[in-house]
């Protein structure tokens, strides 16, 4: 059991017990089984965009939590995911209109998990009423190190192509882990439109750390995306 959960042990559910609760639902959440069916259709399209089975019919579901996460963004949508994290399930509730995230895990817990490890097991509609003791925590700060320190590392759908990035003016990243090499890159990113490319040149830079802080930038609601833009198309 990770050091970070230790405090909050007993209000986790084992994965096993997890299991036996939801088996009636007829695929077993271990595998990533979610409640599809439930959810508003163009919310279960989006989803299924990111679903990381081998082939389709090969059984139940894998979505990826940071493409769950940007979904419920783009829709609008109140979602709780149950994640797994060792053997145990984290049940996270993701308020995207309100940018808020309820946890029994505070955030620095959250944040001190091994997060390319999270498995989504189950999503659904989030629950007009919260339970209590849950934690209250902006939403940004976990979808920044998600972004940044999770499994993904191509660009979500959304800003992929051909295309030059920049960061959208006056937004506020005060919330945000922002020092080094990454806060010289949004400072450059601030001043001029970039494509993927030259970001994945800069000191302390490859491809993949310029996919992430793009998807980062992203999913910050940061990131302004110019497809006609010279550096773009040159």
């Amino acid at each position: 059991m990770l050091h970070s959960t230790q405090s909050n042990d007993s209000a986790l559910m084992r994965i096993s017990d997890f299991e036996r609760q939801h088996a009636h639902d007829g695929s077993p959440p271990a595998a990533g089984a979610t409640r599809l069916s439930a959810l508003n259709p163009s919310l279960m399209q989006d989803l299924l965009r990111f679903e990381t089975s081998q082939q389709p019919g090969d059984g139940p579901l894998t979505l990826e939590l940071l493409g769950v996460m940007a979904a419920a963004l783009r829709h609008g949508r109140a979602l709780l995911v149950h994640l797994q994290s060792d053997y145990r399930v984290i049940p996270v509730t993701v308020r995207s209109i309100e940018r808020q995230l309820l946890s029994p895990l505070s955030q620095p817990e959250l944040l001190a998990l091994r997060l390319p490890d999270l498995h989504v097991l189950r999503i659904e509609p989030a629950p007009a009423t919260a339970s209590a003791g849950l934690h209250t925590a902006p939403l940004g700060p976990l979808l920044w190190e998600l972004a940044l320190r999770g499994s993904r590392e191509a660009l979500l759908p959304e800003i992929a192509g051909v295309a030059a990035y920049r960061v959208t003016p006056g937004v506020n990243l005060s919330l945000l882990d922002l020092t080094g090499s990454l806060a010289a890159a949004v400072a450059r990113m601030r001043q001029q439109a970039t494509p993927l490319r030259d970001i994945a040149g800069w000191p302390a830079f490859d491809r993949g750390r310029a996919t992430r802080l793009l998807n980062a930038l992203y999913l910050q609601g940061a990131l302004m995306i110019t497809r006609t833009h010279p550096s773009a198309i040159r």
